[in-house]
């Protein structure tokens, strides 16, 4: 009987699984909550910030792109912006405003009027404390529907300056060896088109579901 009951427990947690997965593949959309690796189309690298502040301009955290696929610190965490969160679970409209929280450090994608260190264009950081810093934190899906599909390749405009979130290919030496740069640009073109890769996608339930490594 003991394994009769095992079977049968087995087998419901199999039903479980597989219902999960039918409603994964039925969430097509980025929702508020998700945490997710963002990945620059043209460049073939991922959204990346660790530790390492620029040597000039602001002296902030950098931000930076990364070829690898398995990096915790290329997470980031779909935000609303500063006093006005978005609810759990909800889609992220086309040309709503988030914020982008770095996963391990707790710090937003940011920018503003300094000039980034390899290609002289707008600096990208990570800036704040536990997910909280300022308005220059906010940035604008643009996207071709009404929300932000999953398979979507989307721009990020920094609603503080008007820069695009790009790469053009510069490549950091020590002690980030081998990075590409993050950067703002005024013009929208082919380096900064990003799809959302591997991630964490919350449901309108509160419930998350994964998608492929978290």
């Amino acid at each position: 009987m003991a394994r009769l009951g095992a079977r049968a427990r087995s087998s419901a947690l199999g039903l479980v699984l597989c219902a999960l997965l039918a409603a994964a593949s039925e969430q097509p959309y980025v929702t508020c909550g998700s945490v997710v690796k963002l990945l620059n189309n043209r460049h073939n690298v991922r959204l990346h910030s660790h530790d390492v502040k620029y040597g000039s301009g602001s002296g902030q955290q950098s931000v930076t792109g990364v070829s690898a696929s398995d990096d915790s610190n290329s997470y980031w965490t779909v935000r609303g912006k500063p006093g006005q969160g978005c609810q759990r679970g909800i889609p992220i409209k086309c040309g709503q405003s988030i914020r982008l929280t770095h996963v391990n450090t707790g710090r937003n994608l940011h920018s503003h009027h300094f000039v980034s260190p390899l290609s002289g264009n707008q600096e990208v950081s990570a800036f704040g404390e536990n997910g909280e810093g300022d308005d220059l934190d906010v940035w604008t899906v643009q996207c071709s529907g009404t929300s932000w599909e999953r398979d979507d390749d989307v721009r990020f405009k920094h609603v503080g300056t008007q820069a695009f979130l790009t790469i053009t290919g510069e490549q950091y030496g020590h002690p980030i060896r081998g990075q590409l740069e993050v950067h703002g640009t005024f013009s929208p073109n082919i380096d900064n088109y990003w799809t959302v890769m591997e991630g964490v996608f919350i449901k309108p339930s509160a419930e998350p579901f994964k998608h492929d490594e978290l």
